[in-house]
């Protein structure tokens, strides 16, 4: 067991990089200076238009309902208010990292690589000395949102500050202005945020990938234990498996849900009917055991019901490397982001250029910040621990624990 009191050169780096500026370590929601999506989605409050009946017991702090295929938001509270991502931003790292490795490529994974696993993460139970196939190690971030597997192929790409860095610029791409990556598997860090409309952008980006897709959709799988023997894991996301007293929600086929102690709750679930897929975010709802879901669902059968009336409030951009034209500056956005994004880091009422725009430099900057904040924090996994129940998901009961 290595001496965690110990000052790495990984952590000198990070109180290097903690020393610069709060405006840079925390840059502004885009909503400052310009409007993503629509100027109806940088306002606070619902948004809606041509449909009524919308669930009225609906207490999450940001959320956003809106047409896969079209990309037009039908509905949405607080779009662009930058929240706490907790594991929905594993979406965000698999449009970055997934196509890079090849299913069937096996990795042997080194102390190393799981070392530096935050404590108190949500754990799929990799082993330093096993053998894995990469396709294994993406249903351990789908299925159990592992931040171990995380981890691990962060590593097989180049370390922890490479992978922020690109997924950094990979928000910049897909016009997720309101995206703040500290580090790669949506724990609990300062400044790591994101909003209801991004981590949309994240999963219908995601979709369009057959594998992104069929790891979401994925119920259970067998994972390595050593040797021949494995060991059954299931996908957490409730709505897709029925568990803890909720029924499987018709036509859902992922996405992605995630919890922590300072995120709360979130969820992003896509469902198809009736010929008609639709994406729903839900961010830090009052806390209950099935809150998130149940909220989503509601949103998803209003969307599938009276919802069908809804006329575009607002539109998912095209990322700008598949020629989505960029959004362009104005001034109505900038009093509308301060009622939209109470949620923001420091930073968030500053004026000027957008620090998505920032070139490679800016990304190093981030990429510096990313590495030190995260491993000041790094605590030491114990050997082998494989996630609970409730790791990373909603907990059942009352317990004030901390998962990626």
């Amino acid at each position: 067991m290595r001496d965690s009191s110990r000052l790495t050169r990984r952590a000198a780096l990070g109180l290097t990089a903690a020393a610069l500026p709060v405006s840079v370590a925390a840059p502004a929601s885009a909503a400052t200076d310009t409007v993503i999506g629509g100027e109806r989605l940088a306002r606070g409050g619902i948004q809606v238009h041509g449909a009524t009946g919308l669930p009225k017991k609906i207490t999450a702090h940001a959320w956003l309902l809106a047409d896969c295929d079209s990309g037009e938001v039908l509905a949405s509270y607080n779009a662009h208010r930058r929240l706490a991502p907790a594991s929905t931003l594993k979406m965000l790292f698999a449009d970055t990292v997934l196509k890079k490795f090849e299913r069937t490529e096996r990795y042997k994974v080194k102390d190393s690589d799981v070392s530096d696993v935050p404590a108190g993460s949500s754990l799929v139970g990799i082993k330093p000395g096993l053998t894995y196939t990469v396709e294994q190690l993406w249903q351990g971030v789908f299925l159990r949102s592992g931040n171990d597997a995380v981890h691990v192929l962060s590593h097989m790409n180049g370390g922890i500050a490479k992978t922020v860095a690109e997924m950094q610029a990979k928000a910049a791409d897909l016009q997720a202005l309101d995206t703040h990556v500290v580090s790669p598997d949506g724990f609990d860090h300062p400044g790591q945020l994101s909003s209801a409309y991004d981590l949309t952008l994240f999963a219908r980006h995601g979709l369009k990938d057959d594998d992104f897709r069929g790891y979401c959709g994925t119920r259970t799988a067998n994972f390595p234990a050593g040797g021949k023997k494995t060991f059954q894991i299931q996908n957490t996301d409730r709505l897709l498996t029925g568990a803890w007293g909720l029924d499987v929600y018709k036509g859902l086929f992922g996405v992605k849900n995630g919890y922590t102690s300072h995120a709360g709750n979130t969820f992003t679930g896509g469902a198809t009917r009736g010929g008609r897929t639709l994406l729903v975010t839900v961010m830090h709802p009052d806390p209950a055991t099935n809150a998130v879901y149940e909220q989503t669902a509601a949103l998803l059968d209003w969307g599938f019901g009276k919802g069908s009336a809804a006329q575009s409030v607002g539109t998912l951009v095209d990322p700008l490397s598949e020629g989505g034209a960029s959004a362009s500056p104005s001034s109505k956005g900038k009093g509308a982001a301060g009622a939209a994004g109470t949620g923001a880091a420091a930073g968030s009422g500053s004026s000027g250029p957008s620090p998505w725009r920032i070139a490679e430099g800016g990304a190093v900057t981030f990429a510096l910040l990313g590495a030190g904040a995260w491993t000041l924090r790094r605590r030491r996994r114990a050997a082998g621990a494989v996630a609970g129940p409730d790791s990373g998901e909603t907990p059942a009961g009352p317990a004030d624990t901390t998962a990626g």
